[in-house]
């Protein structure tokens, strides 16, 4: 059962929900909200998920200049479906790295929060996944976004309200803890579609009906238009190709992709997978949110030529991959 808010139903009026706003733009930090002319993306090359993670967590995170000292962070993973012969989710050693990471950095609190888009028992969904092994306290700091209490944000497309989960709205910083997937809707499903997990599907269904009523590419832009705390860490270590989100293949690609500006993020990822950026339908429109072109995005760690991989798309997308630079298939 849905567990509301009582200000679902006190009338607030157009000045308090706007106040409500306001309060948590100004917990943003100013470097997230408007990336200026470069943006920094970190790639970490990692060998496996039995690997140690934390330090290239840290190490990206820092690279890309995030202070989260004394901040309330909440760790958004890509938690969708459970399939033992494919790897559909952030895998679980990428989300207790990012936890452990966050600590060692300072934040005041670490949160996992995740709202799946087709399954409605959020925590048996977690414990197949294996995201019990996360954090010995697990059930104390997961929220499942689906049900937890919601307020109104104002102004999705344009003039609507859009009711988000109370433990998103309270976090200084979110983390997008992707997968690097192939879409069969968006051609790729990285660091900014996944902001789709924080809406909640208690008050808009399974799977998120609102969002695709309005169509996928207007939804991820407005999402990340309203949700401007964000950092993104993308599970490329094994990724999946062809017919994703769910029903793709593995695809080994063995990289930690991470910064504060998720267009350029993604845009990273996909000349990772081979995939053209500009043939992106949401990086394509996406301007006013980052940057996208590869003059504009400082690139940190490994360069995106030592780590590309060719990722197969379904026939619909084979145009995502028409010009792509720095690409070579390593099977």
């Amino acid at each position: 059962m849905l567990k509301m808010s009582r200000r679902l139903f006190v009338p607030m009026g157009g000045a308090g929900l706007a106040a409500a706003y306001t309060a948590l733009r100004a917990r943003t930090p100013e470097r997230l909200v408007s990336p200026p002319g470069t943006s920094v993306v970190a790639i970490a090359k990692v060998s496996g998920y039995r690997c140690d993670l934390v330090r290239p967590i840290l190490d990206g995170v820092r690279a890309c200049g995030l202070n989260v000292r004394g901040k309330n962070v909440l760790l958004k993973p890509n938690l969708v479906e459970f399939d033992a012969s494919t790897t559909i989710n952030t895998d679980p050693a990428v989300v207790a790295a990012a936890y452990a990471a966050f600590h060692q950095l300072g934040a005041a609190t670490v949160l996992v929060g995740e709202g799946p888009g087709h399954r409605r028992d959020t925590y048996n969904l977690a414990r197949q996944a294996g995201y019990y092994a996360v954090a010995s306290n697990f059930e104390q700091v997961f929220t499942d976004l689906n049900r937890d209490d919601v307020t109104g944000v104002p102004g999705f497309l344009g003039s609507e309200t859009l009711y988000l989960p109370d433990t998103a709205l309270r976090a200084d910083i979110i983390v997008s803890l992707a997968k690097m997937k192939t879409h069969h809707w968006a051609g790729v499903t990285l660091s900014m579609k996944n902001l789709f997990g924080i809406v909640p599907g208690a008050v808009y269904g399974w799977p998120k009906n609102r969002l695709h009523y309005a169509g996928i590419t207007t939804s991820i832009l407005e999402l990340n238009r309203m949700v401007r705390n964000t950092f993104a860490i993308v599970d490329g270590v094994i990724g999946m190709e062809g017919n994703g989100p769910i029903q793709g293949r593995p695809k080994p690609c063995g990289v930690l992709v991470m910064g504060r500006d998720l267009r350029a993020v993604d845009a990273t990822c996909c000349r990772v997978m081979g995939i053209e950026p500009l043939q992106v339908e949401y990086l394509r429109m996406a301007g006013a949110l980052g940057q996208i072109e590869e003059g504009r995005i400082e690139q940190r760690g490994e360069p995106v030529a030592a780590v590309a991989t060719g990722f197969d798309v379904i026939g619909r997308f084979s145009h995502l991959k028409k010009n792509a630079k720095n690409f070579k298939d390593r099977g």
